[in-house]
């Protein structure tokens, strides 16, 4: 057993990477990269050469590429002692073009071409945009380096990049004494409570571990997964949080803030980390916090795009199970009978038919016949609004069960097994239940950690049509709005799922069955 999980754990992460560097080519590679701009508002604002140098800045942001501005470069060398402030005053800005530079600016122009050429970069310069003597809109002239990152690269970035610890060294400015400190009491509950945590200064988050009365009840921030960041369906924060991070209106409760400031707020002072200069610069901020650890999520009412999901796809599969387990065991027993064909009738039905119209069907029949929401509204206290879309997700599966349950009893009932079971004078009812059904149960027991598992990821179409925040709505949102980012996290994350899936259903098999076995032996 324990070779076996290793072999395909490493066969699993391998396909993995596989996967995921696939997607990289095709969005890095084979999509042009003007497209990840389409939902960006402030692309439209900028024109001339400052759109050349907002679209490089943010394709090194997005990672893309490297990117560095001459400006930037002589603050460098300046900070290095290479050269004093004086000569980075009289040297840092270019004229025009590049014959009215002086002296001294074409020195240091000419030291920036000839040290990012030989690195490989890209140097361009791009002169002033005049209408007679006068600067059109963002036709200042500018002056950079920029060099592609390679695949192998980026995908070395994006895997090391995964897990980050949080440690006292995170915060680069200088914040005073570094540490971690243990408290019984939690100063978010006023200090007055029994509530264990870990504080630390230096680190990324204020709080490492803290306790509260949401599942799972204790949390930490000394290990957070990095899926990538998205820069349109929700801009500047990584995937893994915006799959599992609340969403809907905000909660607000009595808040004491570190400054003894009290107000209603939907603020959940748990999840601050630090933001450089953020006290100095904004006010409020500065009213209700000691330090500049102020970045802070909210609480919301709704749950998170995955809690949406898995609530949706849990019922709707054990549903499934509820309903097309008994049914195919009905078919079987009842062969070429009455409730074996309607059973056929429905399972063609819903092979047949695409999905995206029988969903829209059974959208129309809830809405007017049953009066049913036909939309998700996160505002609503209903639980009605989950039922079109669970039922639109479990029909297709019930069927799918109904069909392979039946084929392998049928199947079963025809082996010599039975034959000796029924001339050892065992009733049908002993020889489905105890042979036949077991034995036909094996290869559906091994899709069912795949169903629970795969209720994380979202049904993409219906999902859709019933417009619910959930976790397959974000890819096709993602795919819509180029955002490069989200697609990689959530491929990642639904290949991380598959793999588990199957490992966990070879072993729930190998449980159910002691035929099969996972070890070899030498002959």
């Amino acid at each position: 057993m324990g070779k076996y999980l290793v072999k395909r754990l490493l066969h699993g992460a391998v396909s993995i990477i596989i996967v995921v560097g696939l997607v990289m080519v095709m969005i890095y590679s084979l999509m042009e990269r003007d497209r990840i701009f389409a939902a960006d508002p402030m692309y439209t604002k900028v024109a001339s050469n400052q759109k050349t140098v907002y679209m490089y800045s943010k394709w090194e942001e997005y990672g893309y590429l490297d990117y560095v501005n001459y400006t930037d470069y002589m603050a460098e060398i300046t900070r290095n002692g290479e050269i004093t402030e004086e000569t980075r005053s009289a040297a840092v800005s270019i004229a025009r073009t590049p014959e009215k530079d002086s002296e001294t600016v074409a020195k240091y122009v000419a030291q920036f071409t000839e040290y990012y050429e030989s690195q490989g970069y890209t140097v361009e310069r791009l002169n002033a945009k005049t209408s007679g003597r006068k600067l059109v809109n963002g036709g200042q002239q500018q002056l950079f380096a920029h060099k592609d990152h390679p695949l192998i690269r980026r995908m070395w970035n994006y895997f090391t990049g995964l897990l980050d610890i949080d440690n006292i060294h995170k915060v680069e400015e200088d914040i005073g004494e570094r540490g971690l400190t243990f408290t019984w009491k939690d100063p978010v509950y006023g200090g007055d409570k029994f509530a264990p945590a870990i504080i630390g200064n230096g680190t990324h988050h204020k709080y490492l571990l803290y306790v509260n009365d949401q599942f799972p009840f204790i949390h930490q921030n000394f290990a957070t997964i990095n899926l990538g960041t998205s820069y349109s369906v929700n801009r500047g924060v990584d995937v893994f949080t915006t799959m599992t991070s609340s969403q809907g209106s905000y909660v607000k409760s009595p808040i004491t803030f570190p400054t003894g400031f009290q107000e209603d707020s939907a603020d959940d002072l748990h999840t601050a980390t630090y933001q450089a200069g953020s006290r100095e610069a904004n006010p409020v901020s500065a009213d209700r916090f000691v330090d500049d650890y102020t970045n802070v999520l909210t609480v919301k009412a709704g749950l998170s795009k995955v809690g949406y999901s898995f609530v949706i796809g849990i019922i709707a599969t054990c549903m499934a199970y509820l309903l097309g387990l008994p049914l195919g065991v009905m078919m079987a027993r009842k062969k070429d009978k009455l409730i074996d064909k309607l059973g056929t009738v429905y399972i063609v039905f819903i092979i047949a038919v695409p999905s995206l119209a029988y969903i829209f069907l059974f959208k129309a029949i809830g809405g007017s016949v049953f009066g049913l929401p036909t939309t998700f509204d996160m505002e609503s206290t209903s639980k009605l609004m989950f039922v079109l879309p669970i039922v639109s997700l479990a029909l297709p599966s019930v069927a799918n069960l109904m069909k392979w349950l039946r084929r392998y009893m049928v199947d079963q009932m025809n082996s010599d097994y039975v034959k000796f079971a029924r001339s050892g004078g065992l009733s049908e009812g002993e020889i489905f239940t105890g042979h036949i059904l077991k034995n036909a149960a094996i290869p559906i027991v091994h899709g069912i950690p795949g169903a629970v598992l795969g209720a994380m990821t979202g049904a993409i179409i219906t999902e859709r049509v019933y417009v619910v925040p959930g976790a397959g709505n974000l890819l096709t949102e993602a795919i819509n709005k180029y955002d490069n980012g989200v697609i990689v996290g959530v491929t990642l994350f639904y290949a991380l799922l598959t793999v588990v899936s199957i490992i966990l259903g070879d072993i729930l098999m190998a449980t159910v069955d002691p035929r099969i076995s996972f070890s070899t032996k030498d002959r």
